[in-house]
This record gives structure tokens, C-alpha cells and sequence, in this order.
């Protein structure tokens, strides 16, 4: 609403330029929101026309936090945004035959690759929390401080969202699409249960054709046994991790390494066609305040679910 009022585009060439409505909105009422020099929270609550800024506050603050601590653009294929709580996922299951791409006689038909809408609706779930202070706990406290509680919430939610986006790689969207469960030491996977080698890797990349299993979500205790591989332990492989922080397997594959797997887990993955996400709301904010009480309440939620795209484009690996 404030960027249709207030256009971004008034400002280019200005010292404005690069500024949203909001952030603008800020700057009219001298508000600091982070940095050492950050005003208090009861800075928002000069005026009316001040105060109505801090749901949006609040709302920057926990994305900022999910975004910190997320790894889902990591193994989602699309997003998509929907205005209901009702989606329907489209799916292709085609068979070896399909795949192929063949040659085509003059005037004869082309081969067919039928996409489809799933049986069942993907499952949206809302997730959330109720924050409650008394209005003298939290008006002198720094915004920059404040903004911390916040930024830990939205890590929180997007810790729930990752399991929720696990489930459905794991098991399915409830249309008959689980991964595939293969197991160290159990055909096609090579080696002893329990231990899990270089050996054992390459046997599950191999089941991963057509597809490409450029991503692999690890619980901890496999991620340790990979970092001991004598493979990971190349020079250029350190280099990488040391410089930017990322690992990658010598397989081509991104590693990620999470806490909402189950011991003894990995999920490999074609990122590019396993996983759909489905918003039907970005994050929330109703704010209101309880004068009898003197209490401040805000209710910070969001709605989102997962869908399987490719039933094969994913594969769990039990060590």
C-alpha cells in the first residue's frame, strides 16, 4: 500500500534512491532500526502514523530471520504463491519408453509425455507464535536487540517448514510418491550397514538416472563420517569448504548437513525436479493491544506446504 502511494521510481537520482516506501517511512519519522546507535521500541509509538510501521517492522525482522537459517532454496524446484488454502500439484510419471526422445517419421504422430494433476490436495499447515510482553518490558529495550527474539522466530519457523519439506521427500505428498528407501549393505547399495564409505556414495548416484543427484541433505553423525572420507579430504575439496563455507561431495553434489534429519539419513536429490513449495501466505503480523492489561500482543504466522514433482527425483539412503 505505501509503495502505491509513495512509487520507488519518484526517487531515482535522489539520495532516496534504493530505499522501499517503508524504509522511507522510517527515515520521515527519524526511526534507527538496527546498529549500535538503534532507538527504542516505544520510538514507533510517537504518533499514530508511526505506530502502524511496526507490524511491517516486526514482519522484516522474523523473514530476516528464516532466510538466515534456510536452506530450502537449496532443494526446492519452484515456489509457488497461491491466494487460497485449496492446491492441486501437477505430476509426470513416464516410463522408460517415454523418456526416450525418438526418431519420428514424416507424418507420423509424436510420442506423448501426459502431465497430470494429483489426486490429492497438498497439504498447507500454518505455523506460527503468539508473542506477549507487557508494554514496560519491551518500550525502552533497543530495536536492534529486539530485533534478535524476532530473527530467532523466523529461524524457528523455517526449521518447521524444513521437516515439513523432509516429510514430503521422505514419504510423499499423500499421492502415492515416496522416495525410494535403499540401505547400506542391501542391493543396490553395496557394503556393510552401518558404515557408510565413497564406495557406498557412488552406488547411490547411480540410481539416480535420468535424473542428476546434485544435492544431498545429511543428519549429523553421516556428515561426520563423510568429512573422515579420504575422498573429501582433497586439497581442493578443503580449499572450497575453508573459503566459502560450502562442501561439496567429489560427486558434483551439494552437502547439507541438518538437524531435522533422523540418524543414520541422507536424502539425495535432483533439485532441479524433486520438490514444489507452496505459500499461501508470506509472513504475518496482526498486532493489537490490550489496554485494560496494559499488554502488547502480535501473532506471527505463516502458511505453507510441500509438494513431490518427480516421484524419482529423490531417494533416501539409510547408513
Amino acid at each position: 500500500m505505501l509503495e502505491a502511494e509513495d512509487p520507488s521510481e519518484r526517487y531515482k537520482g535522489t539520495a532516496l534512491e534504493g530505499l522501499d516506501a517503508y524504509q522511507r517511512q522510517l527515515k520521515r519519522f527519524d526511526i534507527k532500526v538496527k546498529g549500535p546507535g538503534s532507538d527504542p521500541v516505544e520510538k514507533f509509538f510517537q504518533s499514530a502514523q508511526s505506530a502502524v510501521l511496526f507490524p511491517e517492522y516486526m514482519a522484516r525482522s522474523v523473514r530476516q530471520g528464516m532466510e538466515e537459517a534456510d536452506i530450502l532454496p537449496a532443494i526446492t524446484a519452484t515456489v509457488t504463491n497461491i491466494s487460497g488454502m485449496d492446491y492441486r500439484s501437477i505430476t509426470s510419471n513416464p516410463t522408460k519408453g517415454q523418456k526416450e526422445v525418438k526418431w519420428v517419421s514424416e507424418g507420423a504422430n509424436l510420442p506423448q509425455t501426459q502431465i497430470r494433476t494429483q489426486e490429492n490436495l497438498v497439504k498447507l499447515h500454518k505455523r506460527g507464535r503468539m508473542l506477549t510482553a507487557t508494554y514496560e518490558a519491551v518500550r525502552y529495550q533497543k530495536l536492534d536487540l529486539f530485533s534478535v527474539a524476532l530473527r530467532q522466530i523466523g529461524a524457528h519457523i523455517s526449521r518447521q517448514l524444513l521437516e515439513d519439506a523432509i516429510e514430503v521427500l521422505k514419504n510423499g505428498d499423500g499421492n502415492d510418491n515416496a522416495a525410494a528407501q535403499l540401505s547400506v549393505g542391501t542391493a543396490p547399495i553395496g557394503g556393510t550397514a552401518g558404515k557408510l564409505t565413497y564406495s557406498e556414495l557412488v552406488d547411490f548416484w547411480a540410481q539416480f538416472e535420468p535424473y542428476e543427484m546434485n544435492t544431498l541433505l545429511v543428519s549429523g553423525d553421516v556428515m561426520l563420517q563423510m568429512l573422515k572420507m579420504e575422498e573429501l579430504q582433497n586439497p581442493m575439496t578443503g580449499l572450497n569448504f575453508q573459503g566459502t563455507g560450502k562442501l561439496t561431495t567429489p560427486l558434483g553434489a551439494n552437502l547439507l548437513r541438518t538437524s531435522a534429519l533422523g540418524t543414520g539419513t541422507l536424502i539425495g536429490l535432483d533439485k532441479r525436479y524433486a520438490l514444489e513449495m507452496v505459500k499461501a501466505s508470506d509472513v504475518l503480523v496482526e498486532y493489537d493491544k490490550l489496554i485494560d492489561r496494559q499488554m502488547d500482543r502480535a501473532a506471527v504466522t505463516t502458511v505453507a506446504g510441500f509438494a513431490k514433482v518427480f516421484q524419482d527425483a529423490s531417494k533416501v539412503l539409510k547408513v
